[in-house]
C-alpha cells in the first residue's frame, strides 16, 4: 500500500537548482530530490508519476510509518524476502524487453529499484505486522467475494469459476489485504493530526 525516496531530467534552467527543502515533517526535512526519484521510480511502475503534491503527500505518510516501524526496531525485510519481490516485479511486467525499456524511460538503474524495492518491503511489512493480527474475516464475506469478484472475472474469459474451497486461500488473503489497508488509511489520517508538517512545495526558490 504506501511507501520511498537525483533529480529529474530536465533543461539547463532545471539543472540550476540543486534541491531545495519542500516540506519539513517535526525535525525531519523533505527535499525535491526526494520528490523527484519517487517520481522517476512511478514512471518505472506506471509510466506515468503522480503530481508533485501527492508524491510529497505520500512521503509524508511513509516518514509517519517509517518512524514508528524504526521506534518499534521492525527488523529490515531480508534479502532472500528482497530478491522474491524484485523477481515479482519484473514479472509484472509483459516481458523482459518492457521491464529494461521502462528502466531506460525512467532513467532508473538497477541499484536504485532494489532500493525502493527494499523501502517499499520495511514498510508494507510493518503495517502488515501491525494490523493483521486483529483482523478477522467471515464466512459470509468470503462467499460474497466469491460470488460477486471470482465467478464473474472467471465468466468474462471464458474459464469455468474454481469451486469455492479451491479459492477459498486465495479470497481469505485478498480481503485481510483490503482491511490491512483500510486499517493504515484510517491510522495515518489519525497520525497526520498529532505529526507536525510544513509544506514547503510551492514556495518560490530565491
Amino acid at each position: 500500500m504506501l511507501l520511498a525516496l537525483a533529480t529529474a531530467a530536465g533543461g539547463a534552467s532545471a539543472q540550476e537548482v540543486v534541491d531545495r527543502i519542500v516540506a519539513k515533517v517535526e525535525s525531519d526535512i523533505i527535499l525535491m530530490s526526494d520528490v523527484q526519484q519517487l517520481a522517476r521510480y512511478q514512471t518505472f511502475l506506471d509510466g506515468k508519476p503522480q503530481s508533485d503534491a501527492e508524491i510529497l503527500d505520500r512521503l509524508i505518510d511513509q516518514w509517519i510509518v517509517r518512524s514508528e516501524a524504526s521506534v518499534a526496531r521492525f527488523p529490515q525485510p531480508s534479502e532472500e524476502e528482497i530478491n522474491r519481490s524484485i523477481e515479482r516485479l519484473k514479472r509484472s511486467f509483459s516481458s523482459p524487453e518492457e521491464y529494461e525499456a521502462r528502466k531506460a524511460q525512467s532513467a532508473m538503474s538497477d541499484e536504485q529499484i532494489r532500493k525502493f524495492v527494499t523501502a517499499q518491503l520495511y514498510l508494507s511489512n510493518y503495517l502488515d505486522s501491525r494490523f493483521r493480527p486483529v483482523i478477522q474475516i467471515d464466512e459470509k464475506a468470503i462467499e460474497e467475494f466469491y460470488k460477486t469478484r471470482v465467478v464473474p472475472r472467471a465468466e468474462s474469459r471464458g474459464q469455468t469459476p474454481p469451486p469455492l474451497d479451491n479459492a477459498r486461500d486465495f479470497i481469505q488473503e485478498a480481503l485481510v489485504q483490503k482491511a490491512v489497508n483500510e486499517q493504515a488509511d484510517r491510522w495515518l489520517k489519525e497520525s497526520r493530526t498529532r505529526v507536525r508538517v510544513e509544506i514547503l512545495l510551492n514556495e518560490k526558490v530565491q
